[in-house]
């Protein structure tokens, strides 16, 4: 099995894996009258061999599968770092498989008949979910960009501001006057847009500089 290959598209998707044709087509009826982009799969081979779109998405999966099973798909999938969040669907003796899985990082299970009410509900906390994970990956990637606009004296200074250091400690460490720290705090905080030292040490915290 190889990495996932990504597509641009700004809609949110629902994967629904499930072998029994009927309850998948119901599903995706359901799911496309709230406007979903909706794609079926009856097997996790059939759901891998396709790519998966760049664009909020989650994925609707039966935990008993011919072949590789819903779990061993869910597995595999958190084995690549794709942070597809999954909802389970079970059958009534199936409760400690799902509970299994949720262990594993499923967000939700539902038991089947599954009640339509209950499946709209999950899928837009799923996407919810996934919308705030690539939220903070962008706003990630943004403040790497503008990490990489501070010299190496700034990026050294506001790893000392994040260690919890004061300007004359500072100073001290770096052998330069205390006047130059500031200097150089106020420069890093412009080019990252941080209106505190708090927010400094925090956006330190989400890029994982040593201290």
């Amino acid at each position: 099995m190889s990495e996932r290959q990504l597509t641009m598209s700004p809609l949110s998707f629902v994967h629904v894996v499930d072998d029994d044709r009927a309850v998948r087509e119901s599903l995706g009826d359901l799911l496309r009258s709230m406007d979903y982009q909706v794609m079926l799969h009856r097997s996790a081979t059939e759901f891998l061999n396709v790519e998966l779109p760049d664009a909020p998405a989650c994925l609707v999966l039966d935990v008993r599968l011919p072949g590789t099973s819903g779990l061993e798909l869910q597995a595999y999938l958190t084995s690549l770092d794709i942070a597809l969040p999954v909802i389970l669907v079970t059958g009534f003796g199936d409760i400690p498989i799902a509970v299994k899985g949720m262990k594993g990082g499923a967000i939700d299970f539902l038991t089947k008949p599954i009640r339509d009410q209950d499946l709209l509900d999950a899928v837009a906390a799923a996407i919810r979910v996934d919308q705030s994970r690539r939220h903070e990956i962008a706003q990630t990637a943004a403040l790497r960009e503008r990490y990489a606009l501070l010299s190496p004296r700034e990026r050294q200074v506001m790893a000392l501001v994040a260690s919890g250091l004061m300007n004359k400690q500072i100073a001290s460490e770096l052998r330069i006057s205390e006047v130059t720290v500031k200097m150089h705090r106020g420069s890093a905080m412009r080019k990252l847009g941080a209106k505190s030292v708090a927010r400094l040490a925090r956006i330190a915290e989400i890029l994982n500089i040593p201290r």
